[in-house]
């Protein structure tokens, strides 16, 4: 054993079961994109067995707000997220909690209040499993949204 710490990636999505549903194409194209890191979904405990059978989610790390609000914390442990990735909304709450860690790189949406995140434009329009792939594929990531 080598010592090294497996690198991490934190996807912030702390919405309900149907939004679950809408980013596991982005999940899957995260998973393959980085199937080194584990993979740490920061979204709603009961959501843990749906989180798991995608496939793509190694670990579920409580997160919720009311609404479709953004949590005011995560129970975040340990250094800081190798990459963490805005799955939640255009923000700029979910930017700035997911900055707040640290994390090496932050994949999320351009927002004039988070100027410093760079990211693609935000479509309102925009059917979600299209966004959010679109997100990752601005990133590098290969993302399809037809991979549900």
């Amino acid at each position: 054993m080598t010592g090294e710490a497996v690198p991490r990636l934190l996807v912030l999505r702390a919405l309900g079961l149907g939004d679950l549903l809408a980013g596991v194409p982005a999940l899957r194209a995260l998973r393959r994109g980085f199937p080194e890191h584990e993979l740490v979904l920061a979204a709603p405990a009961e959501l843990a067995p749906v989180a798991a059978a995608t496939g793509a989610v190694d670990r579920l790390l409580d997160a919720s707000a009311p609404g479709r609000g953004v949590p005011r914390t995560l129970g975040w442990v340990g250094p800081p997220p190798d990459v963490a990735v805005d799955l939640h909304g255009n923000g700029p709450p979910s930017h700035r909690l997911l900055a707040g860690l640290g994390p090496g790189r932050l994949f999320a949406f351009a927002h004039p209040g988070t100027p410093e995140v760079e990211g693609p434009r935000w479509h309102a329009d925009e059917h979600e499993r299209e966004r959010w792939c679109r997100l990752l594929r601005w990133y590098g990531v290969d993302a399809d949204p037809t991979d549900l």
